[in-house]
Order: structure tokens, then C-alpha cells, then sequence
């Protein structure tokens, strides 16, 4: 079975590229569980869906497609209830992104952010959010960016200013990219911040489709500063079940375990 370090503060295990768990060296840092996914307005079996965030064990889940609709809050709620985790921001505000948290999160501030619209195309946000989990400090950003290239890659460039504007030493974004890693709107990204894949490979790589995972379109980046220990699809994770993970919606999470420095 595959395993990723538990969230603690330091010290803490981290995994090898097999999965396995080394010691982690001492300084106060927070290893933090960070989980994105694209969740399809809960359109799917929303109880294996809470199964898979519940197994994953997140610090942070940076949802994508979250309802946006007739009840939306009720059901974002209910999500959060459901996987063991409390909503801080986004959902309809953010025009899909959201972000859930454990209790092991001190939320500092909130902003759902709306992306300029191209006309024919659905509106896009940014859903972020500053923490604090142990003494790390850490910027959050959930996104979903657009179908669309040209658009796509102007909001990849938004992606990262809105980044620096939440002005903290280090951050994490992760989403639905509808881009993959040769495509420049990926590269624009992996080039100004950590590809947390690409660093620490752990898991599986692909997160389109379920039935059939053939691209990684989906990801998890880091300022500098933060160590990745491990990121991917928790393929062979315990409690992760494969039937869950095809039935839960259209896509496959990412989990990423990340040490974050402590911030005085």
C-alpha cells in the first residue's frame, strides 16, 4: 500500500519515491495534506466522493465544479460535513472553486475572485484563502481555468499575480488546469512555480478520465520554500477505493504532501 506522511508539525515522515516513509528533518515546519479536485457540481455518487476526500486525509481540498446553482451553500456544506471538513470560502462566489479545510486550519482571510469573461464562454474565479496550520503560514488558491487557449492563458498569468497579491512567503494553487504539461498555459505555470508532480512523483499520474486516465490536466504548484514529499493520484492509498474513484465524478484527485516552513 501506498502511504503519505501524516499532517503534523515537524518532525514527521516523508515519503520515497516508493511511497515508503523516511525521517523528516526537525525546524517547526507543518507538513501540510493538500488535495485538488474536480468534483462535477456533485453531480455524481456524492457518497464514494466524500469516501475519497475522508481516506485522503486533507489539510486542504481545492475544489473545482463545486455547485454553484439552486442551493448551492446547502450542498457545499453538506460536502464538508460529509468528508470531515468545514467550508472557507468559494463555490458560486468563485463561479465553481472552493476550498474546505480540517479544524487544523486557522483561516486568516478569504477572497473569491471573478475573472474578466469572454463572451461565449463560461466565467471563470479564483477561490483563495490565507492559513495558518502549526507555524506555517500559507496562500491558497483554488482555480479552473478556461477551455478556451487564448483565455486560458491570460488567466494562468492572473493565476500567478494573484499569487504575489496575497503576499505571503508561501502558497499553494491547484485545479483544473484543461491544459497539460507540454501545453504553455501549464508551462507558463510550472515555469514561475513548483510542478509539485514533476519534483516528487507518488501515486498515480494521469486524472482524466477515470475509466479511461490517459493526460494529467489537473495539479498541485508551490512557491518556493515549499518541499514537496510527495504528489499524485492516491492510486493504492488505504481507504481509497478504485470503484470510488471512478464513481465519484469525472475526474481524478491529486494529493500532495508538502512541508511548509515555519512563518514567525
Amino acid at each position: 500500500m501506498l502511504s503519505l506522511p501524516e499532517s503534523r508539525t515537524e518532525p514527521g515522515p516523508a515519503p520515497d519515491d516508493k511511497g515508503s516513509a523516511t525521517t523528516a528533518r526537525p525546524g517547526g515546519a507543518a507538513v501540510i495534506r493538500v488535495l485538488s479536485y474536480n468534483i462535477r457540481s456533485m453531480r455524481d455518487d456524492r457518497a464514494a466522493l466524500a469516501r475519497v476526500i475522508r481516506a485522503c486525509a486533507p489539510d486542504l481540498v481545492l475544489i473545482q465544479e463545486a455547485p454553484r446553482f439552486f442551493r448551492w451553500r446547502k450542498a457545499a456544506e453538506k460536502l464538508a460535513r460529509a468528508s470531515g471538513l468545514v467550508h472557507v470560502t468559494g463555490g458560486a462566489t468563485a463561479a465553481g472553486p472552493m476550498i474546505l479545510s480540517s479544524l487544523r486550519a486557522h483561516v486568516e482571510r478569504t477572497e473569491d475572485v471573478l475573472l474578466p469573461r469572454t463572451p461565449g464562454l463560461h466565467r471563470r474565479g479564483f477561490a483563495t484563502a490565507v492559513v495558518r496550520i502549526g507555524g506555517a503560514r500559507l496562500g491558497v488558491l483554488s482555480c479552473h481555468l478556461s477551455l478556451a487557449d487564448r483565455e486560458r492563458y491570460a488567466q494562468a498569468g492572473l493565476l500567478l499575480e494573484r499569487l504575489a497579491a496575497l503576499d505571503v512567503p508561501y502558497a499553494v494553487a491547484g485545479g483544473d488546469l484543461n491544459d497539460r504539461p507540454d501545453g504553455r498555459s501549464f508551462r507558463r505555470l510550472a515555469g514561475a512555480l513548483t510542478d509539485a508532480w514533476a519534483v516528487r512523483p507518488w501515486g498515480g499520474e494521469f486524472t482524466s478520465t477515470p475509466g479511461d486516465p490517459h493526460q494529467r490536466i489537473d495539479a498541485i504548484f508551490t512557491t518556493a520554500g515549499v518541499e514537496v514529499l510527495g504528489c499524485g493520484v492516491p492510486h493504492g492509498l488505504p481507504g481509497v477505493g478504485e470503484d470510488d474513484l471512478r464513481a465519484a465524478t469525472d475526474h481524478l484527485p491529486v494529493l500532495a504532501a508538502l512541508r511548509v516552513p515555519a512563518t514567525g
